[in-house]
């Protein structure tokens, strides 16, 4: 079959994006152009290269990768997951604009939303996703809405559909955090949301050893964060732009892997005394599993558990794990086990953890690709405590 009669899948996208330099010579792999800067010396040389500008060869090659896997028209990988929301949500606003976001985001980007972009002249109305209420939070000034699939750390699963109408026949656009679905999981783009976000230091590098992040969605926007990168300076380092696209090649296999251990982890917490709650949405138990179940091709890796002894368990829990690691983030090969209330939302106050359903006694588990009954057996000794 013909590519122009085939759309290639994300396994294959990952590996080869777009196209491949099928040249005889070339290298298989991309090497890494460690370079500053690059020769030029007026514009009958073409575009000026330079490595802040987010145009060394290392840095299109990936985000070309990032924009198909993501199904966008463009997409541009940046130095954290963070530069990718602060230059996207820049992007889509300006002083005198307002934002309305979903309650339920990690906790940097309900910081910037709330503490640092009213600096700039744009606030930010929240809406409690499980509660509703979007059409009343928008407003005439209101330029984008801002949601997160899966939630950070709750892992609730929002239908953004109904959000993408409603926005849309107002002239608003919608972005999404999909960091936790991973585009193996969750393609946000398929469901009308303008722009994707991605921590790619998560499950698109996959194994802990690099910070970035990635902004997807139509060339109009991306063009807006490329001029705002160009002068924020949130550029990929080239070399975290090589290791990043050495992560896509094995997303999908390991993302699979992550699916099918998490599920194992999540049923056998289920089952046990010490846990009051288990989160994960491919237990017929959580609150949104047939919606999941609908968008997602996987459940993701993720899995979060509550513990009948509040804090202290926690604590001792964490404490006690002899193969899971104790660090935060998260979409990494190994297991990644963090209690939020110290990591990711320790800028929230108990009570409004509580009211996020984050109490204290709530473990975070990134669960990697071990053997799924090792981590079982070392969540087994670790409760024991």
């Amino acid at each position: 079959m013909s590519d122009r009669h085939h759309t290639r899948r994300v396994a294959t996208l990952a590996i080869h994006g777009s196209a491949h330099d099928r040249t005889p010579g070339s290298p298989v792999v991309p090497p890494i152009a460690q370079s500053a800067t690059f020769h030029w010396g007026s514009p009958d040389d073409g575009e000026l290269r330079y490595s802040r500008y987010g145009n060394n060869p290392n840095q299109i090659q990936v985000s070309e990768k990032a924009a198909a896997l993501e199904g966008a028209e463009a997409a541009i990988a940046l130095a954290s997951g963070m530069a990718a929301t602060a230059m996207a949500l820049l992007a889509l606003t300006e002083a005198g604009d307002h934002v309305v976001a979903s309650s339920r985001l990690y906790g940097a980007t309900q910081t910037l939303l709330r503490d640092e972009l009213p600096r700039r002249g744009v606030q930010t109305t929240f809406v409690d996703p499980e509660a509703g209420g979007w059409d009343a939070a928008l407003r005439d000034e209101t330029r984008v809405v801002w949601i997160e699939i899966p939630t950070n750390p709750t892992l609730r699963v929002l239908d953004p559909r109904p959000i993408v109408a409603l926005a849309h026949d107002r002239g608003i656009r919608v972005a999404c955090d999909a960091t936790f679905g991973s585009p193996v999981n969750f393609r946000a783009a398929d469901l009308g949301i303008d722009v994707v976000v991605q921590s790619a230091t998560k499950y698109l590098g996959g194994h802990s050893d690099l910070i970035a992040g990635v902004v997807a969605g139509t060339r109009e926007i991306i063009d807006e964060v490329v001029r705002l990168s160009r002068l924020y300076g949130p550029a990929l380092d080239p070399h975290a732009a090589w290791l990043l696209d050495r992560g896509l090649r094995t997303l999908d296999v390991r993302v699979k892997r992550h699916n099918q251990n998490a599920m194992a982890v999540a049923e056998w917490f289920e089952g046990r005394p010490e846990v009051a709650r288990v989160s994960y949405p491919g237990l017929a138990s959580h609150p949104d599993h047939v919606l999941a179940s609908e968008l997602m091709s996987g459940y993701g890796g993720m899995v979060s558990v509550v513990l009948t002894g509040g804090g202290d368990a926690a604590d001792r829990f964490v404490s006690g794990l002899r193969l899971a690691l104790a660090a935060p983030s998260l979409g990494g090969v190994e297991t990644l086990v963090s209690q939020p209330r110290y990591t990711s939302h320790v800028g929230l106050s108990a009570a409004e953890r509580e009211a996020q359903g984050i109490p204290d006694g709530f473990v975070r588990l990134s669960i990697g690709i071990e053997d799924a009954d090792d981590l079982i057996a070392d969540f087994e000794q670790a409760l024991a405590r």
